[in-house]
């Protein structure tokens, strides 16, 4: 008898101890993101800065590298939360997929640069050569089209475009000579100028809007796990703050994830985006709008939508109201 009772009593305290544990664990969140850049930096940075423990998640970030194919893996149920551009997410939007949602906004407008070989000395000489970009209907791409057309060339006509696959492999594209021009966003921009490549085309001096990193989940996950998205936005808020303040911890953060250690490099990056990237992550409708606009003369369905359908703002509501932002930037209003 006395050993039953010890036994049940050891039972109890395993029963016990499962119910706190399951009572006390991180809530599961698996997040994409779809450039290795600077701008979608802020997981990397949460994880290495401990965030995603501060706010109870047990977070677990894929790398795909395309807007299009994160879009997919959401709307196929295999993520919840997106880091990446916002053309993917528009295009399905405007093709039916209503669920999705924008909640945030890291980058609103495109840095990228294009840069050549030395002998292609003005913007006019990129007429008849060879551009690498990461993926047609990417970033890059959309940049590329649209400076092109801001110096009077036309993309399809005056150059021929180069599908490179991402960051990386358009500056070992560039350096292998496989390509005489570039369009390159930080920190690969700073990588091919220390390789002698030089700027042609100034993207931030553009300022041509679009949704270069997006925050997105979908409308029904906002409704079934709520306050789970709301600790997410806390977590890349806090993030956020650390990517405009704390340079050196950046910098190891970019060393562990991009394996650039390069101090040149990392400074001409850093000090080229951050002046870009959203301090309290608000997404604009401009930067929208311009997916839409590029969509519309293929899909006509393009025009009939309206930037705000595509957005909840409840999360950076909540955060500006209750004084979380206020009191992350040590600001009074």
């Amino acid at each position: 008898m006395k050993h039953r009772i010890i036994l049940f009593v050891m039972l109890l305290f395993l029963i016990a101890g499962v119910r706190r544990n399951a009572a006390t664990a991180a809530d599961r969140l698996v997040g994409v993101n779809s450039a290795q850049v600077l701008s979608q930096s802020m997981p990397w940075i949460a994880q290495e800065a401990g965030l995603f423990k501060k706010y109870d998640l047990d977070f677990h970030l894929v790398f795909i590298t395309s807007s299009p194919v994160a879009t997919a893996a959401a709307l196929g149920g295999d993520a919840e939360v997106q880091v990446t551009g916002a053309i993917g997410n528009v295009r399905a939007y405007v093709q039916g997929s209503k669920d999705l949602v924008f909640i945030g906004g890291v980058k609103n407008f495109l840095t990228h640069n294009i840069l050549a070989k030395p002998e292609i000395r003005r913007p006019e000489d990129l007429k008849g050569k060879t551009m690498g970009v990461g993926r047609f209907g990417s970033n890059t791409h959309y940049f590329a089209i649209q400076a092109l057309r801001r110096i009077g060339l036309d993309a399809s006509r005056d150059v021929q475009m180069i599908q490179t696959g991402g960051s990386p492999e358009t500056v070992a594209a560039l350096v292998a000579g496989k390509v005489e021009s570039a369009a390159i966003v930080a920190p690969g921009d700073a990588a091919a100028i220390a390789q002698g490549f030089h700027v042609v085309v100034k993207g931030a001096e553009l300022r041509i809007p679009y949704g270069a990193t997006t925050l997105v989940t979908l409308r029904t996950l906002v409704a079934k796990r709520g306050p789970v998205i709301g600790r997410f936005m806390r977590t890349m808020a806090e993030a956020a703050k650390i990517l405009h303040t704390d340079k050196s911890f950046v910098y190891k953060v970019l060393g562990k994830y991009m394996r650039i250690t390069d101090t040149r490099v990392l400074d001409a990056s850093y000090n080229s985006e951050i002046p870009a990237l959203e301090r309290r992550l608000d997404i604009q409708d401009a930067a929208l709008q311009a997916s839409l606009d590029e969509i519309a003369p293929l899909d006509a369905r393009a025009k009939a939508i309206k930037t705000g359908d595509m957005i909840d703002r409840r999360y950076l509501v909540e955060m500006e109201k209750s004084g979380f932002f206020d009191k992350l930037w040590g600001e009074k209003k």
